[in-house]
């Protein structure tokens, strides 16, 4: 039997089993898989069908402009694979970072495939190529998965990095993923439920709830967990969002983990609002986003790379910078870059070290 049918076979029989994790207590699990917490509107086939036939139709007439793709800056490679020193954070594209903290190197949902597909056909296509390859990155230590999508979990991705040169790095995954990573030949991942965290290399590493599902096949649909991550050094506390709509989560982590020094945060996928706003933020809620969890930075990721939704692909920083001028927000606490652009943190570091992360 051909390899890839019998790990979709295999994938089926997996989504028919009960929930190792089920505990009544944590109302984020059920009998079958998990569950977002918040009250919202569910996301359903009918209304994914719904928005495709409107897309379809609206368009026949005449395509809208799509706009143009974000700004690609030419990257520090030379410096990043050398530096063991400062902090940084690099946007890479879509929603893959790569953070430098404590002479740690820490990557956000790898994707650098052509589509973010099953099908090496057919799929969301890359707009602009990623600002790194594997190959040109330093040696990752740390790999953070939020969730299973294939615009954020790529196979070819996590493979090269842990082929990297060096040695595997340490993927730290929601609950649910560790066996499709071992299936692919990466085991030993860290699996945690929400505000569950692991210690490693001096950090401490925070899984946090997000508005959003998972599924990867027709039948697996939230059969995994899907979060955001807090990644907690003496001196800076990063969080990264992930896919998430607008919920009260974000308070819960400003008051629970905050206040966060640097957040990484969508302002792309958003539209049609009707059908998105249950799964996708956007840029004005981005905002709302970034005053709940009490940032002192923010940085914008998740627009620019795959075209996804409807909006055109140059709207979501002109939304931005309206929705932070409406908020009275000054625009440099939340900052827009360019795909291989990178941000220096010394000055969000904190003077005074604690003993211990918490």
């Amino acid at each position: 039997m051909p390899t890839a049918l019998a790990k979709l076979l295999a994938s089926r029989h997996a989504a028919a089993q009960p929930n190792p994790w089920y505990d009544p207590a944590k109302p984020h699990t059920t009998p079958r898989g998990f569950r977002n917490v918040h009250p919202h509107e569910q996301h359903t086939a009918r209304g994914l069908l719904r928005w495709r036939w409107e897309r379809l139709w609206q368009q026949l007439p005449a395509d809208p402009p799509p706009g143009r793709p974000v700004a690609r800056v030419e990257p520090e490679a030379a410096f990043l694979r050398a530096n063991r020193s400062e902090p940084t954070l690099t946007w890479i594209g879509h929603d893959t970072l790569l953070l430098q903290v404590c002479g740690v190197n820490v990557l956000t949902d790898p994707q650098f495939s052509e589509r973010a597909s099953p099908l090496a056909f057919l799929g969301p296509r890359r707009k602009v190529p990623p600002a790194l390859v594997p190959a040109e990155l330093p040696h990752i230590e740390v790999v953070l998965i939020s969730h299973n999508h294939y615009d954020h979990l790529d196979r070819d991705s996590v493979r090269a990095l842990q082929a990297q040169q060096g040695g595997p790095p340490r993927f730290v995954v929601p609950l649910g993923m560790r066996d499709w990573l071992a299936g692919e030949g990466i085991p030993g991942a860290v699996e945690q439920d929400w505000w569950e965290h692991t210690d490693y290399l001096g950090l401490r590493i925070h899984e946090v709830p997000a508005q959003h599902f998972s599924q990867r096949t027709p039948w697996d649909r939230n059969r995994v967990l899907w979060g955001g991550f807090v990644v907690e050094h003496p001196r800076l506390r990063f969080y990264f969002a992930g896919d998430t709509g607008y919920a009260p989560h974000f308070g819960e982590i400003g008051e629970r983990l905050g206040p966060i020094d640097l957040a990484a945060l969508p302002i792309g996928a958003y539209e049609p609002r009707w059908f998105m706003r249950t799964m996708h933020i956007n840029p004005a809620e981005a905002v709302r986003a970034h005053q709940d969890l009490r940032a002192r930075q923010s940085v914008a990721m998740h627009w620019g790379t795959f075209e996804l939704t409807d909006e055109p692909m140059d709207e979501p920083p002109r939304a931005l910078a309206e929705a932070l001028a409406a908020d009275g927000v000054p625009p440099e606490r939340f900052r827009v870059m360019g795909i291989g652009e990178t941000l220096r943190l010394g000055p969000l570091l904190r003077r005074a070290p604690k003993d211990a992360p918490r």
